[in-house]
């Protein structure tokens, strides 16, 4: 059975850093593409930055471009997602998500399987 867990959420201070892991079990990783999407209350859900099967495309929502950094192990895997400089506007839960085969866009509606979420707070 397909499991997406998330870790490493938390509160930190504005300019600060956070590392999120998706650790997946159940199947072969690199046969997935995977996306880490957010969900601030009130809003949306929105992709935030995805990368595919082989870790050769990656492609990122225009506010997090030069801050955060979308990674993948699948060796080991799992994915991150490296966030540098994070803003209030950055606080909601994180969600990492997994797709077979290629990567098409980087929208919730294109990944069928999603983990449980993790909360990131940023605020002084």
């Amino acid at each position: 059975q397909l499991q997406l867990v998330e870790s490493g959420g938390g509160l930190v201070q504005p300019g600060g850093s956070l590392r999120l892991s998706c650790s997946v079990s159940g199947i072969t990783l690199d046969n997935y593409a995977i996306g880490w999407f957010r969900q601030a209350p009130g809003k949306e859900r929105e992709g935030v930055a995805c990368i595919s099967k082989t870790g050769g495309g990656t492609s990122y929502v225009e506010s997090v471009k030069g801050r955060f950094t979308i990674s993948r192990d699948n060796v080991k895997n799992t994915a991150y997602l490296q966030m540098n400089s994070l803003k209030p506007e950055d606080t909601g839960a994180y969600y990492c998500a997994a797709t077979p085969g290629l990567l098409r866009l980087c929208r919730p509606d294109e990944f069928p399987y999603w983990g449980q979420g993790t909360q990131v707070t940023v605020s002084s």
